[in-house]
């Protein structure tokens, strides 16, 4: 990176709530967020949205009469999107660049509409419209009356950190002054879930942590899904930032595998070592790993973090095994973990892995994230 960028603001909405406060107290307990549930014809391990969030959801969705077709990604978008203009201190109509992904997309209409097919051999009038990808970005430009760019794109559980790494770019090519970058994702749906069920990775856990991500010592997968949307807002300058992005990187495997990236995560290896840049090894002080709670995927980030860092370990953590895996908006709620453990200066650890955090001031962290196929992102984040 030529310049570091900061980080005007952050908002989310997950199964930890929408307040930073609250999402703070929560990480400094050991509870997750999960539940089982019922999903179709079958029960789930699932980390839904907090009953208060769902309502505040539902009145935006009653709000307009234009809204009320809206998937819950996009709902959510919305929501995240207006907080962190007033964070940021912007203003409705503000040239500001947007750009907010999903993996999946509009997952709860695409199965509606898909069954209204199957049965009746018809579709409803708004069925395309409202399940395109760039529906998200765009629903948000059009809520905040931004003149900037909208940008929408999949690059499955990397999206929100794609999206950062391209706000990034037009920031530093001085293409906008502004940007709204992360991801929003609602995938708690029969087919979704059915899907994860296939792969064999879902959690059939009966007793203790449904999710035990970065356990490297479980012997069964046990990822689980959860839904949530989170974006910052990222400018060149800022007053009080609540801290600065000084490092990217990226890098693809060489597919080996259609759900999988290889042993010793190549290409985790060549992300961070991008990030770090020329940051001795020894003043990244955590890392947020993507971690999902599979087997392969919490051992082969680990090999990768081994490779690159060798004896000077930073601490280790994620989030999925306390609010699930929320595809392509995870890499920006780990991000937000990252930034509150640089303004609290406390490290947030797992339940499973007590020598990966040792208390020490925390400086600087790296945040993974990586999606089917090994399209790896690494960013680092500074205290400001």
């Amino acid at each position: 990176m030529k310049n570091r960028i900061a980080i005007s603001a952050l908002a989310s909405v997950s199964p930890l709530g929408s307040d930073p406060k609250t999402i703070v107290a929560h990480y400094a307990t050991q509870q997750t967020a999960m539940a089982k549930k019922n999903f179709g014809l079958h029960e789930y391990w699932a980390a839904s949205l907090p009953a208060e969030d769902a309502q505040r959801l539902e009145q935006l969705r009653l709000s307009e009469a234009k809204y009320k077709a809206l998937d819950p990604s996009v709902l959510m978008a919305i929501d995240v999107s207006r907080r962190v203009l007033e964070q940021a201190g912007w203003q409705k109509g503000d040239v500001v660049g947007i750009n907010i992904g999903s993996s999946r997309g509009a997952t709860h209409l695409l199965e509606q509409y898909h069954e209204e097919f199957i049965t009746t051999g018809k579709t409803a009038t708004l069925s395309s419209p409202t399940t395109t990808l760039g529906n998200i970005s765009s629903w948000v430009a059009h809520d905040l009356k931004s003149a900037g760019p909208e940008i929408s794109h999949s690059i499955t559980c990397s999206t929100a950190l794609h999206a950062v790494l391209n706000a990034v770019a037009w920031l530093e090519s001085g293409m906008a002054d502004k940007f709204i970058a992360g991801g929003s994702e609602a995938p708690l749906t029969p087919f979704t879930l059915a899907q994860m069920q296939a792969l064999k990775i879902y959690s059939k856990e009966t007793e203790g942590h449904p999710c035990r991500a970065l356990d490297l010592d479980k012997t069964r997968n046990t990822m689980v899904l959860g839904e949530g949307a989170a974006v910052v807002a990222l400018e060149r300058e800022h007053p009080n930032p609540l801290g600065y992005i000084t490092g990217v990187g990226y890098a693809t495997d060489d597919l080996q595998h259609n759900t999988s990236i290889s042993d010793q995560a190549e290409c985790f290896q060549k992300s961070m070592k991008m990030a770090i840049g020329s940051t001795p090894l020894g003043e990244i002080d955590a890392i947020v790993m993507h971690a999902p709670g599979t087997i392969k995927g919490d051992w082969s980030e680990y090999k990768a973090i081994e490779k690159v860092f060798g004896n000077q370990l930073p601490m280790l953590t994620t989030n999925k095994w306390k609010i699930g895996h929320t595809f392509g908006s995870s890499g920006l709620l780990s991000m937000e973990l990252a930034l509150l453990m640089l303004q609290e200066q406390t490290f947030f650890g797992t339940p499973f892995s007590e020598i990966f955090s040792i208390q020490k001031p925390i400086q600087n962290v790296l945040i993974n994230a990586v999606g089917f196929g090994g399209n790896a992102v690494s960013i680092l984040v500074s205290k400001p």
